[in-house]
């Protein structure tokens, strides 16, 4: 597992670099999926005195198997997308301001422009609010399952649209590596941005139009994708 603590030790402190985080709000974890473990930043640990030595390692009951110290408290969160989201490798949460602010508010982040296409085939959706009973009970774990059910409920593809807005809560974002959730999250955070000023300028309808949603998105993500380098 060393390679995979290293890896998302690193991707923990782009957080800050990044702008992504204040203080100790967020965490990133990776997953070994031959073994079921996956790996997670410590729970309220500043990110200067991390290392790779003292990221926590997780099976997918939510026991603690290797480290000194306790797991971020969004362990149980990560745990459930683990399970029902079985294609992603990563996973990142944070409180960035303006994808939080649209948690907040209850509004998608809709496809505005082509900036949002690279990255998401649709609306970022949010969840549902957690009701008093899933926030007593059981709520970590509770706030994995009403993401699993607002995906699965609105029939959004996971590997398409890779980030979910809890309600009242913020972010969480996902890909195969823990540096590449990164920039996922950091993705969202812009466009959260972009989407907030657009809709400030205007009451225009101004989402894409699907044929500009579809080139800018498989184009990078199809299978005749042209984006970037082949080798």
């Amino acid at each position: 597992m060393e390679k995979l603590r290293r890896e998302v030790y690193e991707a923990n402190i782009l957080l800050p670099k990044l702008s992504l985080v204040n203080f100790t709000w967020g965490n990133v974890s990776g997953i070994d999926r031959e073994k079921n473990l996956f790996v997670i930043k410590p729970s309220g640990v500043e990110y200067e005195k991390l290392s790779p030595e003292n990221m926590v390692v997780v099976n997918l009951k939510g026991e603690v198997v290797e480290g000194d110290l306790n797991p971020s408290s969004d362990t149980l969160t990560h745990m459930v997308l683990y399970r029902e989201f079985p294609s992603i490798g990563a996973i990142v949460h944070v409180h960035s301001p303006w994808a939080t602010a649209f948690a907040q508010a209850g509004v998608d982040i809709e496809p505005l422009g082509t900036t949002h296409a690279d990255a998401f085939y649709g609306a970022v959706p949010v969840s549902d609010a957690l009701t008093q009973e899933e926030i007593e009970s059981a709520y970590e774990e509770n706030t994995g399952n009403v993401i699993v059910r607002t995906f699965r409920e609105r029939k959004i593809d996971p590997d398409a649209v890779p980030a979910v807005l809890v309600r009242q809560h913020g972010p969480f974002a996902w890909s195969k590596t823990p540096v590449k959730a990164v920039e996922i999250a950091k993705t969202l955070e812009i466009v959260a941005e972009m989407n907030y000023h657009s809709l400030q300028l205007t009451r225009a309808d101004v989402r894409l139009p699907q044929f500009l949603l579809d080139k800018h998105y498989f184009r990078k993500h199809g299978k005749n994708a042209y984006y970037g380098q082949k080798n």
